[in-house]
């Protein structure tokens, strides 16, 4: 309970990070011993950029990377002795982000420059003897970075393929609950409205047979008996989705055209983008969503015409179904249960829908589903 209440916001951890490094670079330069020349001002301001870049490692860890090494063999350069702190965060932040091997090959490129740098500024043994101790030191603390990097990098990714496990599993019990769900209905239902149908047929018929006036009620009866079992049959289509049933998706939307062809309405389809790398879940919500609309346009809009426009872009899928039914923007949309059905199929993917009256005339519906590509 309230786990994240405490949370910090990243951009203020940057900042954090990089002013305590800047701090600690900056102290630690003014405190050691280095040769008092012109180029000490400069020092101190390679010393301070060094730092206030690892604010920018989350959004550019490559530049970042490059930035501090640059420092570090500047700031040494003009005689200050400090370890490459800023750097070493920088490179932490790379392998974290997966730029390993640009990591490695970056600090290798480094700590050559470096002892060459830092043997160019000292003489004498003592000098070489300091800078391969310092050389040692410098190796152990990035491979400690880059290793702790990496073990960060693993921990969230292996928290990423959990939640994506987690969402699939979800997904499958979904789609198991709504198979269910379609067995009950037809078990439940789809018998008592056939025997609800007859015998009304039947009714009406007889009387009509022997010249009697058919009573309002009974015609009534017929025609929601009717109604409703053409809705069952629709919603069991929906609902079921399991073996017997072969999966329906982006490839199977001229069929359902052909179809709307055959009743006599008019429809053009345009698709447009690559399918192949479209996730199913996404193709068959965009089926069901041109199904359920050329159903409605058929049986309620009176339409001539209508037309199927499939946009397959990197990052979404769109699909927009236009009429020109009769339909008018004063008249507004009543959600019925197939508009309900395209809603929480869209929503259950983190996407959006929106079907209402053109203003030229008409309906339009259009669904937006967002894609996570694959190779």
């Amino acid at each position: 309970m309230g786990k994240r209440r405490f949370e910090v916001p990243a951009a203020v951890g940057d900042w954090a990070i990089a002013a305590g490094v800047t701090t600690l670079m900056l102290g630690t330069g003014w405190s050691a011993t280095h040769p008092g020349t012109a180029t000490d001002l400069l020092g101190y301001v390679l010393l301070a950029v060094g730092g206030l870049a690892l604010v920018a490692r989350r959004r550019a860890p490559v530049v970042v990377l490059a930035v501090t090494g640059l420092c570090a063999v500047g700031y040494q350069a003009a005689g200050f002795d400090v370890l490459a702190v800023a750097y070493l965060v920088a490179v932490y932040g790379a392998v974290r982000a997966g730029h390993r091997t640009l990591a490695v090959t970056a600090s290798v490129i480094l700590l050559v420059t470096l002892q060459l740098t830092a043997l160019a500024l000292r003489d004498g043994p003592a000098g070489a003897v300091s800078v391969q101790a310092r050389g040692t030191l410098e190796l152990a603390w990035l491979i400690a970075a880059f290793a702790a990097g990496e073990a960060v990098r693993q921990a969230e990714r292996r928290a990423d393929e959990a939640e994506r496990t987690r969402e699939e599993t979800a997904r499958r019990r979904a789609d198991e609950e709504r198979l269910h769900i379609a067995r009950e209905l037809h078990d439940s239902l789809t018998h008592q409205i056939s025997v609800v149908k007859v015998q009304s047929e039947v009714a009406v018929h007889v009387a009509r047979r022997r010249g009697e006036q058919v009573p309002e009620a009974l015609l009534a009866i017929q025609e929601a008996a009717r109604e409703a079992s053409r809705e069952l049959r629709a919603t069991l289509s929906v609902l079921r989705d399991d073996d017997t049933t072969p999966p329906r998706g982006l490839d199977h939307v001229p069929d359902l055209v052909e179809q709307a062809r055959g009743i006599g309405l008019e429809t053009t389809l345009a698709i447009e983008g690559q399918r192949h790398g479209v996730p199913a879940a996404v193709g068959r919500t965009v089926y069901r969503i041109i199904q359920e609309s050329l159903t409605n346009i058929a049986r309620h809009a009176d339409a001539g015409t209508a037309s199927v426009r499939i946009d397959c872009r990197p990052d979404a899928v769109t699909a927009r179904i236009d009429d020109d039914g009769n339909a008018t923007p004063d008249t507004a949309p009543v959600p019925g249960v197939g508009l309900l059905g395209m809603r929480e199929r869209v929503t259950a993917l983190g996407g959006s829908l929106r079907a209402e009256p053109r203003a030229e005339g008409g309906f339009t519906v259009l669904a937006e589903l967002p894609v996570e590509r694959t190779p």
